[in-house]
Parts: structure tokens; C-alpha cells; sequence
């Protein structure tokens, strides 16, 4: 096979060592390989450095284990050519695993150009990354705190969101405030709390709050308030450090927000998952492929088998799908139309997979070419 690289490196990395060969040499005849293993810490990963630049190698591969492969790439992206590669597809033969035989088998494939880089974003993009990732574990966190004090007040008979389509809203937000702090609520405090527009329901409002909370019920209430409470604090902070990086690639964020279903919070995950460097992706198939949204090949003797889509990028996936339930309210746009007569003959589920699709390959465009996105004629 050709050697494209002749001073390359694999680097096994794990938790407590990793494991680094280095093959030098133009031909298979005259190969020098030197192997060392170097822990972990931050002193150890510039010993590293130095050993690597001694050796004058100038591409270096890694597998993306977990989160153990980021500190060795933030200290070394600088200095030499990176391959982060995907472990599925690298692997050794089996029944000759071991760390230095798994760090030469890497650096003998980079030699031969026979690993493909995985997507890795500049530092700002990671950031937003990190950002949108946590933003989305405090949400589902505060949906659960909302629905944990949900059951308690169901369970205590108090029917308040039967009649508030929001407990969580202005009005409920207030009742709720005043429960806790009184124990109970009559029919005077009720017309204070609540918004004009709920005037005429004050007396239902009134008979749902009436029920058998005692006082175990209002402290498990009570703590799930106040983790509530919490948590809005936080998200804020967060949605605060967004904009701020955010604030640097408006043009994307105006161009993104055009599509139907798209709005701000949607277009800082698409633009942390993928950039706004359309170049990284050869076409909008590739794309959608590393994204997960298209179908998988399965095909032995002549028969295509399951194509279900692989695993792919799960927070632009979910992000986009959400986008596509979205669209779907609107019947008359070009990508709700498209969704009916998708979910008629496939299903809802595999319509919102395509919906997605088919936005993400309109996002690609749109990035690339600086447009917004318009209904076609």
C-alpha cells in the first residue's frame, strides 16, 4: 500500500495511560518503531509533546474514547496534524489486543491514509457545544421537578391543572406560591392571583384547590420548588454564556431562524453540532448520514435487509425531529404538507426522521450559500 504519512504516531488513550507508537521511514524495509506509555496528567501530556516533536512526527491518530481523548487533543491540536477516528472503525484483529499492539496498529493506518477523520469543531464551537448539551440536561431535569409536583398535587385531590392549562405560568405560579406559603387558598386570594382573561373561571379555580394537602405534601412540594427555582436561575446563566458566543455568528442565526420550526434555541444546537463550515462535509448526504437521519445499507446476495438509520449525532437529531414536530402543526407549508402525506403512508414516526432530513439538508444550503430559506414556488 502507499505511505501517505512517514513520521506518524497512534496514541491509545485511556483513563490512567496512554500508549503511544511512532513509525518513521519511507519504506516497509527501513520502518523504525519506538513505543512509550506516558500517564495522564497535564505534566505527563507535555512530556508527551516534547517526546513526539523530538521524534519530528507531523500526524498523529487517536481513538475518541469517551471524554479521555479531549485534554490530549487541546494540547496537541496546535502542534501537529490530528486524526480523530471513529473506534468502531479501527479495530484491531482479534485475539491480539493489547494497548501497544492497538497504538501500532492506529499509527500503521494512518500511514497508509486508511482512517477517517472524525468531525471535531474549533474551540468556540465545542464551547457552545458543552453550552446547548448541559442547557438540555436542565430542562428535562425542570420537566421532571414540574411533573413531580404534578403528581403530589394530584394525589392530594387538587385539580388545578384541569382547569389551568399552565399551572406553571403567571397565574399558576402565584397560586401555587400561595398554597405553599398558606397551606390553602380561598376564593379572595384566588381573584387576586389570577389574570384578567381567568376572571370568569375564579370559582372553578377555587373548588380545585380545595383538597386533603397535608403537611408531608407540602414539603415534598416545597423542594421541588425550590429545585425549580434553582435550576430556572441556572438555565439563565447558561442562555446568558449562548448568547454571548452566539453573538458572533448572527448572520448564521438570522439565516437559520427563517426555516418554520426553527427558532433560537434550535439554531445555537445546529450550529454547535455542526459549525457554520459547510466544507467539512462533502455534500448534504454526508451530512445527514453522520447526523443519523438517513437510512442505513444492509444488502447481502441482491437483498436490501433492516435499513433503520444508524446512531449518528443523537443532539442534532433530536434537535431537528422536534423542529420537524413542529413544522408538522402547519398545513400550509411546503415541509408540514410534506409531513401528512408522509405520516399517511409510513407513519408519524419515520415521516418527523424524514421531515429531518430533508431540514437538515436545506440547513446545509442555506450555511453554504449564505440564503434564507424561502417556500419554493
Amino acid at each position: 500500500m502507499e505511505t501517505l504519512h512517514k513520521r506518524c504516531a497512534g496514541l491509545d488513550v485511556h483513563s490512567e495511560t496512554i500508549v503511544a507508537c511512532v513509525i518513521l521511514g519511507e519504506s516497509e524495509t527501513d520502518l523504525i518503531k519506538e513505543t512509550e506509555t506516558f500517564p495522564t496528567l497535564t505534566k505527563d501530556l507535555f512530556h508527551l509533546l516534547k517526546w513526539l516533536e523530538e521524534k519530528e512526527v507531523t500526524h498523529i491518530a487517536m481513538e475518541s474514547t469517551g471524554v479521555y481523548w479531549k485534554p490530549v487533543y487541546n494540547i496537541l491540536e496546535d502542534f501537529f496534524d490530528i486524526t480523530l477516528a471513529n473506534a468502531q472503525r479501527i479495530k484491531n484483529v482479534p485475539g491480539r489486543k493489547t494497548d501497544v499492539s492497538d497504538a501500532e496498529w492506529i499509527a500503521k493506518l494512518l500511514r497508509h491514509g486508511l482512517i477517517e477523520k472524525s468531525f471535531v469543531p474549533p474551540e468556540d464551537f465545542r464551547n457552545l457545544r458543552d453550552l446547548t448539551r448541559l442547557r438540555k440536561k436542565m430542562d428535562w431535569t425542570h420537566d421532571i421537578r414540574k411533573n413531580r409536583i404534578q403528581k403530589v398535587l394530584e394525589s392530594s385531590n387538587i385539580k388545578l391543572s384541569t382547569v389551568i392549562s399552565d399551572i406553571f405560568g403567571v397565574s399558576g405560579r402565584k397560586l401555587l406560591e400561595q398554597l405553599m406559603n398558606e397551606g390553602y387558598i380561598d376564593q379572595e386570594d384566588v381573584e387576586q392571583k389570577i389574570h384578567g382573561r381567568m376572571a370568569h373561571k375564579k370559582q372553578l379555580i377555587t373548588d380545585s384547590l380545595f383538597g386533603t394537602l397535608n403537611d408531608h405534601q407540602l414539603f415534598l412540594i416545597k423542594q421541588s420548588w425550590m429545585h425549580i427555582v434553582n435550576l430556572e436561575e441556572l438555565i439563565s446563566d447558561i442562555e446568558k454564556r449562548i448568547d454571548v458566543i452566539l453573538s458572533n455568528y448572527q448572520e448564521e442565526v438570522q439565516l437559520l431562524v427563517t426555516m418554520p420550526g426553527i427558532k433560537k434555541d434550535t439554531a445555537a444546537v445546529i450550529i454547535a453540532e455542526i459549525g457554520v463550515d459547510m466544507g467539512q462535509f462533502p455534500t448534504s448526504k454526508h451530512l445527514a448520514s453522520w447526523a443519523g437521519l438517513s437510512p442505513g445499507n444492509h444488502e447481502s446476495a441482491g437483498r436490501k435487509k433492516n435499513t433503520k438509520t444508524v446512531k449518528g449525532n443523537p443532539h442534532i437529531k433530536s434537535a431537528l425531529c422536534e423542529a420537524a414536530w413542529a413544522v408538522s402543526r402547519s398545513r400550509n407549508q411546503r415541509l408540514g404538507i410534506k409531513y401528512w402525506s408522509l405520516a399517511a403512508r409510513r407513519g408519524k414516526k419515520k415521516a418527523l426522521v424524514a421531515i429531518g432530513h430533508r431540514m437538515l439538508t436545506i440547513v446545509y444550503h442555506m450555511l453554504q450559500n449564505k440564503e434564507p430559506y424561502h417556500e419554493s414556488t
